[in-house]
């Protein structure tokens, strides 16, 4: 652990979800997987079309229409409905297509549990603390085991931008019923979460290297109040 700067007292501690309590790369890599194995099967005119593919679809996407960057389910659904019809089905269809693919792909992205470990860390942490969550993805908090942990977790969409704009943090602190300086924030990306939580005025503990990787990375935007190597090392705060 590594003080950069003294946290104040705080209240809350909101938790970026991907990679900060979990392993997030080998599940999205699994949904993928599913979501294009029932294109093929469903939609046999997409076999032809490989994730590369439909990559490439949701970043031009992107660039037409910015705004998708902020709600990644609605820029899924987009990128499905869009490339059905790239592919020749018809507008009817593509737009069946892309919400069944949507609810296909959900159903995986958030089919596993969070580990015991940081389960039981969190019931120590809520002992004291108010728990919430901000994350930029759309994984069901309640399905992976995290019912009953937060008060909240907000998603980007419906009006609010992701990560690292202050959007979310100012509503966590609207909800909470708290100053932002009273909200300490954990994530894994130097970016979206810490500077995304100092400059919306929160604290902001680094959790570097985020779950599952090995390698720490660099960064050259605000310093963290904190840097973490692993969030057990947050039973510190206890």
């Amino acid at each position: 652990m590594k003080v950069y700067i003294r946290p104040q007292a705080f209240q809350a501690i909101s938790f970026d979800l991907d990679d900060t309590l979990y392993d997030n790369r080998p599940i999205i890599i699994q949904a993928e997987s599913e979501l294009q194995t029932f294109l093929h099967q469903a939609y046999p005119k997409s076999a032809k079309w490989q994730f590369a593919d439909w990559r490439r679809l949701k970043l031009s996407l992107f660039r037409e229409s910015p705004e998708l960057r902020h709600d990644t389910t609605v820029a899924r659904l987009a990128m499905l409905e869009r490339g059905l019809l790239q592919l020749g089905y018809d507008a009817q269809t593509a737009k069946a297509g892309a919400k069944t693919g949507l609810e296909h792909f959900v159903k995986h992205r958030s089919h596993f549990k969070v580990s015991t470990e940081v389960i039981e860390l969190l019931a120590e942490l809520k002992l004291k603390y108010r728990l919430i969550g901000i994350t930029n993805g759309n994984v069901d908090h309640q399905r992976i085991g995290l019912e009953g942990l937060f008060e909240f977790v907000l998603h980007p969409g419906h009006g609010y931008k992701q990560k690292p704009s202050a959007e979310m943090f100012v509503l966590a602190a609207e909800k909470l019923g708290l100053p932002l300086a009273s909200i300490l924030h954990i994530g894994d990306s130097a970016k979206s979460d810490v500077d995304g939580a100092r400059r919306a005025g929160c604290q902001a503990v680094w959790l570097n290297p985020g779950f599952g990787v090995t390698e720490k990375s660099s960064a050259n935007g605000m310093l963290p109040h904190v840097e973490i190597s692993s969030v057990q090392q947050l039973r510190q705060l206890l």
